[in-house]
């Protein structure tokens, strides 16, 4: 193991924006913090959940006005008709092969 590459660990002084301030162990003299377990919206109850102009609601009203859009630059033909599964496939095929019966019965 290599000597001489670990920090010096060592008690440091953490402050927080709030004024509070304790030690803990660090490789540094200090630490500035923005929010502590003393100061932080959750931990003292203070956090407030709010509904911001009813983003659900407002969520569900723009799926249902999207729901009726269609694509003006898509026609029928270029829409992907190709089967998805296994079963689709076999649908298709089945077709395929359905009209070439009717189309050599019909050629008789």
């Amino acid at each position: 193991m290599k000597q001489n590459i670990h920090p010096i660990y060592e008690e440091m002084a953490v402050s927080c924006a709030c004024g509070n301030s304790f030690n803990v162990g660090g490789s540094r003299k200090t630490l500035h913090i923005d929010v502590c377990d003393k100061c932080h919206p959750f931990i003292t109850g203070t956090q407030k959940f709010i509904d911001a102009m009813g983003r659900v609601d407002k969520f569900i009203a723009k799926r249902k006005a999207a729901s009726g859009y269609v694509a003006k630059n898509k026609k029928k033909d270029e829409i992907d008709r190709t089967p998805k599964s296994l079963k689709e496939m076999l649908e298709v095929k089945k077709k395929a092969e359905a009209k070439e019966v009717e189309s050599s019965v019909a050629s008789v």
